[in-house]
């Protein structure tokens, strides 16, 4: 035992440090921000499947793989709050990607300094931070990505079929978490470039004769699992959907650099802001020694890291972070190939040594630089997002317009309180829109209290709609809740009593979007 401590506390220390430092960053006020339009959605879709098990396959209606919603469903019985509930699937998944990091360098690369590095760079990165704590598909995408290279590699260095098979699970769970999974399913055979062929032709022949076999098994388990969405009814909407935010390949050929050069630069801003800023100098360097010490290896992380940015820049009809957020753990390792200088760089002659230490204490100081500015950031997003520094498409969606859920948790607790007040009667609130921020998210708060019922009751609303005047004329009380830019009526003269307004972040401009709690009157059976 004594032994084991000596060669291996170090390691078990260093490694204890890293999750749990990635651990609090990610789970510490969980919920400072507010709910977000695809959350809503997504937590709302857990509910009422966990609620009917006839329709686990509920998310196919609008296309969207389930196994990510099917994850949050047992999660409900330990949180009440239901977008606890929601994150923290994305917190366990973060230390996924964490552990599969650590493990893809270690059979990849053999280099424990490289794995504290990269592993470091992920647990503090704000990229990895902001939407490892968003209850969203992405961060679980990641996982399974990072973990489907890991047994991929695994299959190549030691021609397994266990690890082959592996590898089909991971990719399946991909495949059932997000269509993106499709990159991984693509770049597999990539790996093949890791093997140490033989020099025979015939050798050769046979070799490959065996991978074909191996990844038969891959792509067999893979598909199969993903194929189980067909029990569901709407298993052909996965393809419709998909052609909402994918250009067709045809794209390519009639405007191949628009939105691609727009959208790079959008993704180059992603990094330098999310990233932060110097870890794209970081990943330069990483690349540089990558390919000069370990060429194939770096060739690989490049293709998984960079061809899927390309290729998101390149065909998406819409862009944000969170659609490269797949490929940026293989960034990460690239860039930690930049404290490999030291190991594979160190040259004989005086004039070799003196830039080899120039650049090891260059590299030091772009990683103490990360490491302050990381945390700064951090900081920021865990305590105040609104003065935090995000890329405008994220501060837009998550804390600005109406896909942002400030006021909604509290406008639940107002109506749930009402409701303990007056247990005898009926409530009902009217939301703008009818799928989305709301009425989901106000739905996914009062899932608990069958006695106050939400709909939506369609946009720019200028009154009361016919709906909320029939339910107040029944007697029930009747509450109205939209976002101001959605609200067209005169506050003044409107037969609406406004109760609340729960103000959002401040846009560029110094314009504030709000989200406006009305109480339905007897002034409204007038008209």
């Amino acid at each position: 035992m004594k032994n084991f401590w000596k060669k291996q506390g170090k390691e078990i220390l260093i490694g204890s440090g890293i999750l749990i430092t990635a651990f609090i960053l990610r789970i510490y006020n969980l919920t400072i921000i507010p709910v977000f339009g695809d959350e809503a959605i997504y937590i709302r879709w857990a509910q009422v499947m966990r609620a009917e098990p006839t329709l686990r396959f509920l998310p196919l209606s609008d296309g969207k793989q389930p196994l990510f919603m099917w994850a949050v469903i047992p999660f409900f019985k330990v949180f009440s709050d239901p977008l606890v509930a929601g994150r923290i699937v994305s917190v366990f998944s973060g230390l996924g990607t964490l552990i599969g990091i650590f493990v893809l360098i270690r059979i990849l690369l053999k280099s424990r300094k490289i794995s504290w590095f990269a592993c470091l760079i992920y647990a503090i990165s704000p990229f990895s931070i902001f939407f490892d704590r968003l209850a969203l598909a992405d961060s679980s995408l990641t996982m399974f990505g990072v973990w489907t290279l890991v047994f991929a590699v695994i299959t190549v260095r030691k021609v397994r079929l266990d690890t082959a098979m592996l590898t089909g699970f991971s990719l399946g769970g991909a495949l059932l978490t997000k269509t993106p999974a499709t990159f991984f399913a693509t770049l597999i055979p990539l790996t093949l470039i890791l093997h140490e062929w033989p020099k025979k032709l015939r050798e050769r022949f046979n070799r490959f004769s065996i991978f074909i076999f191996l990844f038969t098994f891959t792509y067999v388990i893979a598909y199969g699992m993903y194929n189980i969405l067909r029990l569901g009814p709407n298993f052909h909407m996965i393809a419709s959907r998909n052609k909402d935010y994918v250009y067709p390949l045809s794209h390519i050929f009639q405007t191949p650099l628009d939105p691609f050069k727009p959208f790079l630069d959008r993704i180059l801003e992603y990094f330098w802001i999310l990233g932060p800023s110097v870890l794209v100098l970081l990943i330069i360097i990483g690349t540089y020694v990558g390919l000069k010490e370990k060429r194939r290896e770096t060739l690989i992380l490049l293709a998984w890291g960079i061809l899927p940015i390309i290729a998101a820049a390149e065909f998406s009809k819409t862009m944000t972070a969170r659609y490269i957020y797949f490929s940026v753990p293989y960034l990460y390792i690239i860039s930690s190939l930049a404290f490999g200088y030291s190991r594979y760089s160190k040259p004989i002659n005086f004039g070799g040594r003196l830039r080899w230490i120039i650049g090891k204490r260059i590299v030091t100081g772009l990683m103490i630089v990360f490491v302050l500015h990381s945390l700064y950031l951090d900081y920021q997003y865990l305590t105040d997002p609104q003065s935090a520094n995000l890329p405008r498409s994220e501060r837009s969606g998550y804390l600005e317009e109406w896909t942002s859920g400030y006021g909604i948790k509290e406008v639940s607790e107002y109506v749930r309180e009402e409701h303990w007040l007056n247990p005898d009667q009926k409530f009902v609130v009217g939301t703008e829109g009818y799928f989305g921020t709301l009425p989901d998210g106000l739905q996914m708060y009062l899932n608990d209290v069958p006695e106050i019922i939400v709909i939506g009751v369609g946009l720019s609303l200028k009154d009361a709609p016919e709906s909320l005047k029939e339910s107040k004329l029944a007697g029930n009380k009747t509450y109205l809740v939209v976002n101001s830019s959605r609200f067209l009526g005169d506050l003044e003269t409107s037969d609406l009593e406004l109760l609340a307004t729960y103000g959002k972040a401040v846009r560029p401009d110094g314009s504030r979007e709000a989200l406006l709690l009305f109480e339905v009157t007897d002034k409204s059976l007038k008209n």
